[in-house]
């Protein structure tokens, strides 16, 4: 089912066609009918589109990777681990709470709506120790921007609960305005790629979502 008559152009496969709905609850305009991309992986090909220096020629760590974006970034990158703790989604089994990388060793990871599954205290701390001086990681979570603290409660472990509480049943929170201070108390510096008009309805991105680009001191 389609969301409604206006025609939207991908930023992953170039097409402009009418957008389906996806999620929960369903997103108008959401998913594109050719490569399944969402709002999130068109934002980023817009972002790395204006920034190549991100990858060209880059060693990168892909987590939970999308082939919507695999493509793109593999052909220009120097080296590329698409990683996912299910070994039947990536190159390589790797969990990102403790990631069998050597330290300074990746010029870039991406981590597309993955903290929000994980102990971020330990994954943010990977990051920091595999990247190089200088290294960035591009980061994107489920944000609350009224939210001046993160919502997380332990004790929510039935996934009908998370689904209620986190927005998804295998989310363990739902972050606030103060994301931003748990990434520079892990060692970064901070950059921020907002969703804007005319972006936002030439290639249906959510407003105001944000690519947290994070770069190792």
């Amino acid at each position: 089912m389609q969301s409604d008559s206006r025609v939207f152009t991908c930023a992953c496969c170039g097409n402009s066609q009418k957008f389906r709905l996806a999620g929960y609850p369903p997103r108008l305009n959401a998913m594109c009918p050719t490569c399944g991309s969402l709002e999130r992986h068109r934002q980023f090909t817009l972002l790395l589109n204006d920034r190549p220096d991100l990858t060209k020629g880059k060693s990168i760590l892909h987590f939970a990777p999308e082939p919507t974006l695999r493509k793109g970034i593999e052909t220009v990158a120097a080296s590329y681990i698409g990683a996912d703790i299910d070994p039947n989604r990536g190159d390589r089994e790797m969990n990102i709470e403790a990631i069998d990388l050597p330290a300074d060793s990746i010029e870039l990871v991406i981590c597309n709506h993955v903290m929000e599954h994980v102990d971020d205290t330990k994954a943010l701390a990977e990051l920091h120790r595999i990247l190089v001086t200088g290294g960035v990681a591009l980061l994107t979570v489920p944000l609350v921007e009224g939210w001046p603290t993160t919502y997380e409660n332990p004790s929510i472990t039935d996934p009908a609960e998370r689904l209620l509480h986190f927005g998804q049943s295998d989310h363990v929170r739902y972050y606030g305005r103060d994301f931003r201070d748990r990434v520079m108390a892990a060692g970064f510096d901070l950059e921020e790629f907002v969703a804007q008009e005319p972006y936002v309805g030439q290639y249906g991105l959510l407003p105001g979502e944000t690519i947290f680009i994070a770069t190792k001191r």
